[in-house]
């Protein structure tokens, strides 16, 4: 059953040594629930440069809806610097005063999200106030199933408020080991192990469902219901690791918008993921069905067995 998915910040340019990709995790997300049949929204801002004509243009030729995309006649269209290093690990350059720090509310926002059964946001577009009190009308107006946060810790882009009351309006957190490691810290929350703290993130925000990836190594997830799931990743031949955790949360809230259960959720983000990153650019189509027959002849990747011991 199709739903409707806001999803809210950057599109922007990553500019790779090879090239300028239409990217940003926000669009990312949204075009990969898109490919998976939901009415999936971008909410963004482009500059009124060449940047910003070239990327409505493509978001179009993707089959994506650009009703929710705004202009702006100020700042230009965002982009990133981005470097990869020997294990092509990715390091990133944010510019900054750019058009998605300026994302306006307006009436048509006030609509669709009245509508929508998620929302996801993260912590780069609320570094500015503009964009930052626009999303924080869209969730006090919101009345769906998730408000998932798809934190994204950059480097001098949030601040501790804006993580603790992004923390309390979310159901659901999405996050990676290190950004695990930075919360755990600023909010002096206890644990030995990524479960111990996962765990006590949960609670300390309230939160419905507390998801950490880990790389070729899998997830960890946790539920206000007390479930503890570790899924194992996939292995693959890494191609271009950007937009791989956005197929992930993709095919997570794919999966919990279907009614599936917090395992099958981890299992299917995973293997969207690593398909992804088997791939050229954050974009390529993936459908449904090829997702499944992967998750059923996807080669089974390293298993963390730290967690998986500590799960027994």
């Amino acid at each position: 059953m199709s739903s409707t998915i806001v999803s809210f910040g950057e599109a922007l340019w990553d500019l790779l040594p090879t090239g300028p990709v239409l990217g940003g995790a926000p669009l990312n997300f949204a075009y990969r629930l898109n490919s998976l049949d939901h009415r999936s929204i971008i909410v963004s801002r482009l500059g009124k440069d060449e940047f910003g004509q070239k990327a409505r243009k493509q978001i179009v030729s993707l089959g994506m809806d650009d009703t929710y995309l705004q202009w702006d006649d100020t700042y230009p269209t965002g982009t990133v610097e981005v470097y990869f290093d020997k294990d092509k690990n990715p390091d990133y350059t944010i510019i900054e005063n750019v058009a998605y720090d300026y994302i306006e509310f307006n009436a048509d926002l006030e609509d669709i999200i009245e509508s929508a059964d998620c929302i996801c946001f993260g912590t780069l577009a609320q570094r500015n106030t503009v964009s930052r009190q626009t999303i924080q009308s869209l969730l006090s107006k919101f009345s769906g199933k998730f408000k998932l946060l798809d934190i994204n810790l950059r480097k001098k882009c949030y601040t501790g408020e804006t993580l603790e009351i992004s923390l309390e309006q979310a159901t659901i957190l999405k996050l990676n080991e290190e950004e695990l490691v930075v919360l755990v810290g600023l909010f002096g929350l206890q644990g030995a192990s990524a479960p111990n703290q996962a765990e006590h993130l949960l609670k300390h925000a309230g939160l419905k469902y507390c998801v950490v990836t880990l790389g070729d190594r899998g997830t960890l997830a946790l539920s206000h219901r007390g479930e503890i799931i570790y899924r194992p990743g996939y292995q693959v031949s890494l191609i271009d690791p950007c937009g791989s955790g956005d197929g992930f949360t993709a095919g997570f809230i794919h999966a919990l918008l279907e009614g599936e259960s917090l395992n099958q959720a981890c299992r299917l983000g995973n293997a969207l993921g690593a398909m992804v990153a088997q791939q050229e650019g954050a974009t390529q189509p993936i459908s449904y069905k090829e997702a499944l027959a992967f998750m059923e002849t996807g080669c089974p990747g390293i298993v963390d067995r730290q967690l998986a011991d500590y799960l027994q």
